[in-house]
């Protein structure tokens, strides 16, 4: 197959996927796209708003059209890290002898929803760390690997902080994309009382499987390109959002603590190859990494101690990081 055929499958496959989606989640289309880049990149994904927006039910419905094992686990401030990665148990075989032996937990699905993710004490946040960045987990010094593909779908509430734990940096650093997720139109939401109060809708047919989300990860990363100016305009992005480096952004020298770390670069490209090939195109634009910059760096960039008394938030910093930041064309 070559990288027509590939990005023609790529494309449709898409198509049919968001189509099924949307037989269960109405709108939010930009929401579903980045749940998607994150699967079709090996990404794992964080998504922001407010209960009742449909986040769970796309996770969900996700699962549903992928023929991919899923586990749900509601975070809550109880949950032992042993609730999620599993524990070593005392079992008695046959013969009457006993032994410990390994019961695995939820963690080991394709898909994990980590619902209200914010609500677990940070030692249990951390249990995902490993499972995020390594595919594996480690009980009893033993390695467990995770099952391929491999994805996590977390969630948070921005607005009942009560009783919440931040996710550290450096989670925060291992999600791909943080979406918002935002009310739905008057349009938008007449359809969703007309669906949830009527008869019970077709429910959604399974698309992709686990061997053709791998090959379509080999797509993502293999048929586009990228041009040395667009990798350098991504670098200049990356290296501008740090303030004790020659920022040109405002923003950043007064609000920002923390810049992104190369994983946000990482981020940028992979998300720009996969807008690129949904338009057709062999390689990543400029405006590619401009439309999945917010998404990429908002979780990335720290604020400071000025930043959060003014009520400036991460998007704001990144409108103006884009801003004055030159692209190749500027450049050369």
């Amino acid at each position: 197959m070559d990288a027509e055929q590939q990005a023609a499958r790529f494309r449709e496959l898409h198509q049919q996927v968001c189509a099924e989606i949307g037989k269960v989640l109405v709108g939010q289309q930009a929401v579903v796209d980045g749940a998607l880049c994150g699967l079709l990149t090996g990404g794992h994904i964080l998504l922001e708003g407010v209960p009742g927006l449909g986040k769970t039910l796309l996770v969900r419905t996700l699962g549903q059209v992928t023929q991919l094992s899923f586990s749900r686990v509601q975070f809550t401030p109880d949950l032992m890290p042993a609730d999620i990665v599993g524990t070593n148990l005392l079992q008695q075989d046959e013969h009457g002898g006993r032994r410990f032996a390994f019961s695995r937990g939820p963690v080991f699905a394709q898909i994990l929803l980590a619902d209200e993710i914010n609500r677990a004490t940070p030692k249990t946040q951390s249990a995902l760390l490993e499972a995020m960045q390594e595919q594996q987990v480690t009980v009893g010094g033993t390695a467990y690997p995770l099952p391929e593909p491999y994805v996590v779908l977390a969630t948070q509430n921005p607005i009942d902080l009560e009783g919440t734990y931040p996710l550290p940096e450096a989670q925060l650093d291992r999600f791909l994309l943080k979406l918002q997720v935002p009310f739905p139109p008057a349009a938008d939401l007449a359809q969703i009382l007309d669906r949830t109060t009527g008869a019970v809708p077709e429910p959604p047919q399974a698309v992709l499987d686990g061997p053709t989300i791998l090959s379509l990860r080999q797509t993502v990363r293999e048929a586009v390109y990228v041009q040395p100016a667009v990798r350098d305009y991504a670098i200049r992005l990356i290296v501008n959002s740090h303030p004790e480096l020659d920022t040109p952004s405002a923003q950043v020298k007064e609000f920002v603590r923390f810049g992104a770390s190369p994983r946000g670069g990482q981020a940028l490209l992979l998300a720009a190859k996969v807008r690129a090939l949904l338009a057709g195109r062999f390689n990543v634009a400029v405006d590619d990494l401009r439309a999945v910059a917010p998404d990429a760096l908002r979780h990335r960039l720290i604020l400071n101690f000025e930043g959060d008394a003014a009520g400036v938030s991460s998007d704001q910093v990144i409108d103006d990081l884009l801003a004055v930041t030159p692209t190749p064309a500027q450049v050369g």
